[in-house]
């Protein structure tokens, strides 16, 4: 308007009457503008073409200063007609009654910025619907009705199934974290993605990882994520271990250090297990940072003890078998502790030596227990003597009953032994027949050594060969033994192939438990 500065002649003047209606392509444009359905922008004055004595406005009529028309400002997510106050508050009471025709409860909306008209609100209720989402998760968060469909929704949900979420599962996705709607792609989003990438997650695990933990898309770099990867890795976790760490359980990018990790890690060292052999055990059991401190792992370690754990054997438990932390266990201890009381003829005192050495016990089948000790019963081998080999080498009752079959009958067709011999050393059957028990023997038998079954069972294959050559039978060592940070072994066990050399201990008994 600055035309009207200009004193002209009044021919001129009268060339530049204002209409009082303005063209549509006059009314200003911005990208986060929806629809614009009426041309009229009521809130301008229009000036009278009979008053031009004084041809220099009144700053007070044309001034575009926001604080003189707040409908002129910077447009909002939710802009559509450009409307004056009056337009806008019939405007929200129409839509108000139309979501609460659809049963929306509008309540949290009310200083909340609607869209001009009902058909920009239908077309976003309509949209979210085709997503997925019902009334009830609109009212569980009516603030996803205040999302644009341009500027937010439609960058959002493209952008996620960019980076591997599924077109099919956004509608559940945005259930979960209905949040994200708001989020600004390039501001919010793609740093966050940037991030996990820069941990070794895999390209094609970010969308896994997020649908798994979608609130990760709203933490700050800065903040909780970068404090919890650093603290692990200043324990001994392996750097490049954090990627299958954040894919197998990302919620630990979400705990604070101090009030939630340290604990858990401050408390666990003090029972006896070295940072070392934690580091080893979050790489492999994330989710072991996910137990409760206070109400889940000091008050299973206080049932260890309890029902006759040592204390001194609680780290190595632990070691063996975390998942033991986070499990009902008062209840499955008890359990077990009457069966293996009632059945297999072991007292508590034995069922806690059981627990130290084998603390897998506790979620083991109790069908899958008692074949193995049916058959070792059949064999002629009594009750008693049985619960005996089962308090020494708990690992017998994980054993698949038909490569015990394969072993018993070589011990009795083969070597002669006396049954006396297996009940001496039960570990006998955890070794693989064709891998070590048979090779073994028959070197044995073409040197004529005559030995013990723990003897030539349970060393290395270096070991063997030494004491071949050796004149003198040395003492054997009987039993499982556990180093702290390294395997639990059977003696001698050839049950677990090379290519498992890399699991640990819980893995491999575990593993070998679940194929039961």
């Amino acid at each position: 308007m600055n035309f009207l500065l200009r004193r002209k002649p009044p021919n001129i003047f009268s060339k530049l009457i204002i209409s009082t209606k303005i063209s549509p392509k006059h009314v200003p444009t911005s990208p986060f503008t929806e629809s614009f359905q009426n041309p009229q922008l009521p809130w301008i004055k229009t000036p009278q073409t009979t008053q031009i004595s004084n041809p220099r406005p009144q700053n007070h009529t044309f001034s575009t200063q926001s604080s003189k028309f707040p409908e002129y400002e910077m447009p909002t997510v939710t802009w559509g007609v450009i409307q004056g106050r009056k337009e806008k508050l019939v405007s929200r009471v129409i839509i108000c009654d139309y979501l609460k025709s659809l049963g929306i409860i509008p309540d949290e909306l009310q200083h909340l910025e609607l869209p001009s008209t009902i058909e920009v609100m239908k077309e976003r209720v309509e949209f979210l619907q085709k997503l997925g989402l019902t009334i009830d998760d609109m009212n569980e968060y009516p603030l996803i009705l205040g999302c644009s469909m341009r500027k937010n929704i439609i960058p959002v949900l493209g952008y996620l199934e960019k980076i591997g979420i599924q077109r099919s599962k956004l509608g559940e996705f945005v259930k979960n974290y209905p949040q994200v709607l708001h989020a600004s792609v390039v501001v919010e989003l793609v740093p966050v993605v940037r991030f996990l990438r820069g941990l070794d997650v895999e390209k094609q695990d970010i969308g896994y990882v997020l649908q798994k933990y979608p609130e990760l898309l709203g933490f700050k770099l800065e903040g909780t994520m970068s404090t919890s990867v650093a603290y692990l890795v200043s324990i001994g976790v392996n750097p490049r271990d954090i990627g299958p760490m954040v894919t197998q359980y990302p919620y630990f990018l979400g705990m604070r250090v101090g009030t939630t990790i340290k604990p858990i890690v401050d408390y666990l060292v003090k029972l006896g297990l070295p940072k070392k052999v934690l580091a080893r055990m979050f790489e492999k059991r994330a989710y072991v940072l996910g137990y409760d401190f206070e109400e889940t792992i000091k008050p299973n370690v206080d049932t260890l003890i309890s029902f006759g754990v040592q204390r001194d054997s609680i780290a190595s438990v632990i070691a063996q078998y975390p998942q033991i932390l986070g499990l009902p266990l008062k209840a499955k201890l008890s359990t077990q502790q009457y069966f293996f009381n009632l059945k297999l003829k072991i007292d508590p005192e034995g069922f806690a030596r059981v627990i130290e050495r084998m603390p897998q016990i506790v979620s083991l089948n109790q069908s899958v227990i008692l074949k193995p000790v049916e058959f070792l019963r059949g064999r002629g081998i009594s009750p008693d003597d049985v619960a005996k080999m089962v308090v020494k080498c708990p690992q017998l009752v994980a054993l698949r009953v038909e490569l015990m079959k394969n072993s018993f009958y070589f011990f009795k067709s083969e070597m002669k032994r006396p049954i006396q011999e297996l009940m001496e050393f039960p570990e006998y059957f955890t070794y693989s027949l064709e891998s070590r028990i048979k090779p073994r023997y028959q070197k044995l038998s073409s040197k004529g050594v005559p030995c013990s079954l723990a003897w030539f069972l349970n060393c290395s294959d270096q070991r063997f060969e030494e004491r071949l050559q050796a004149d003198l039978i040395e003492m054997e060592s009987v039993g499982p033994s556990f180093l702290m940070g390294g395997k639990l072994e059977l003696p001698g066990t050839e049950v677990v192939s090379e290519e498992e050399e890399d699991e640990s201990e819980d893995e491999v008994l575990y593993r070998r438990t679940v194929s039961l």
